[in-house]
């Protein structure tokens, strides 16, 4: 089987035109950006995974976000419907990429979901009901997964742009999570591990095959983790957080490809 590969999509020109949730809209240094981005992309290929980079497009400035237009799956990639209706402008290019590895699925409308909301944990599946992701696109994932053997539970996001942004897994057994930003009774069965609180949006973290990728904005969540025995990787990704963004968003990950 081919090794691992990591869909991501060059920084657009059009970046400081990005869609605002909770955050105020301050200037972004386009060249650091794309240096951070850059960075990080070399930081997946130091882990063992092919990354395979999409072209920017300067009339769709969230793009470089590539983890919103798809969930992806060892059986199926199921090609989200975002919330913010300027976003699904990026769905051609992600939709040919992802399709030489998996068969796709649609999220139909009313269906609305950002791959931000929705956390995959074994098999199970967390569906984050947000201001991009409703229960419509939910119960559609539900029957896309259940033939598979995963289970779906909804969950509300509070205080956040993204359910990853509250909660990501760190292994089999533990999440990474902000108690303040999550419901910890729709996680049962999993040991949680709390961020610095200092640090309220160090919840998103990338998890490889052997290591976790980390913000370097929040080196005592790094640490937490470190000590937890886990491998931590370091990236920088302090300009495209002024976008929204954080480190699973830039990336679609497909392990052990499937053709």
């Amino acid at each position: 089987m081919p090794g691992p590969v990591a869909i991501t999509r060059a920084v657009s020109s059009a970046l400081a035109d990005c869609e605002l949730t909770y955050q105020d809209r301050v200037p972004i240094d386009l060249g650091v950006a794309r240096a951070q981005h850059h960075a990080y992309a070399q930081a997946l290929a130091a882990a063992g995974y092919r990354v395979e980079q999409l072209d920017a497009d300067s009339k769709i400035p969230d793009s470089v976000f590539i983890e919103d237009l798809a969930i992806v799956f060892d059986e199926l990639a199921i090609l989200t419907r975002p919330g913010a209706e300027s976003r699904r402008r990026e769905m051609p290019a992600v939709a040919e990429a992802l399709g030489a590895y998996r068969l796709l699925h649609d999220i139909q409308p009313p269906g609305t979901v950002d791959g931000g909301d929705v956390l995959v944990a074994g098999r199970r599946v967390f569906v984050g009901v947000s201001t991009r992701t409703n229960q419509a696109a939910a119960a559609q994932i539900r029957w896309l997964l259940g033939p598979h053997g995963y289970t779906v539970a909804e969950t509300e996001v509070r205080g956040c742009l993204h359910l990853k942004s509250a909660v990501t897994v760190l292994d089999e057994d533990r999440l990474l999570v902000n108690p303040e930003w999550i419901d910890a009774a729709a996680f049962d069965g999993f040991t949680l591990v709390a961020i610095a609180p200092e640090e309220p949006p160090a919840a998103n973290v990338l998890r490889l095959a052997d290591r976790i990728i980390a913000a370097t904005s929040f080196p005592r969540t790094a640490e937490r983790i470190a000590a937890l025995g886990c491998r931590v990787e370091l990236v920088d990704t302090s300009e495209l957080a002024k976008a929204e963004g954080a480190v699973t968003c830039c990336s679609l990950i497909v392990p052990g490809v499937r053709t």
